[in-house]
């Protein structure tokens, strides 16, 4: 079970806390599902930083998100079309027409209550470099260690 967003914890890669995943944000992304039934927007700043874990839901999933607050994301359309898979406290979302899943939620008091975990390989109008250059912090959630990363992240 990935509870990574419900940890005080040390984001590995960078040696900072989890809560630069959390700061204010200042670009607005236009995100989607394969089909684009499902689009949103969020505000992130992918400067302040992205996350990945190994534990097995987002390793399965190939999972690489950024945190947002819920008045910095909106769903614009598909929401009849959302299907929800809860195997922890986490709702996973995807699409019932192309089977992506473009953001997840969930409510951590750590976190500030409710919050998002937008996949940034969804976002549609994000530059390769945007990409490149955001920090990663890497999350040990495969022994439930977040405040450690793996010692294996190349295949996250």
């Amino acid at each position: 079970m990935c509870l990574l967003f419900g940890k005080e914890t040390k984001a590995q890669s960078n040696q900072e806390p989890i809560d630069y995943l959390y700061r204010q944000m200042d670009r607005t992304y236009k995100g989607s599902c394969h089909c684009g039934t499902v689009r949103f927007e969020a505000d992130i700043d992918l400067k302040a930083g992205t996350f990945k874990c190994n534990c097995e839901i987002c390793t399965k999933t190939r999972m690489w998100g950024a945190i947002v607050k819920p008045e910095a994301f909106r769903l614009l359309a598909g929401k009849s079309a959302l299907v929800e898979y809860r195997p922890d406290k986490i709702h996973h979302l995807f699409c019932k027409h192309c089977g992506v899943r473009p953001f997840a939620w969930g409510e951590d008091p750590g976190l500030g209550g409710k919050f998002y975990a937008v996949r940034v390989n969804c976002l549609d109008n994000v530059e390769v470099e945007e990409l490149l250059e955001a920090p990663v912090a890497y999350f040990d959630g495969a022994n439930d260690d977040y405040q450690s990363a793996p010692a294996e992240t190349r295949h996250l």
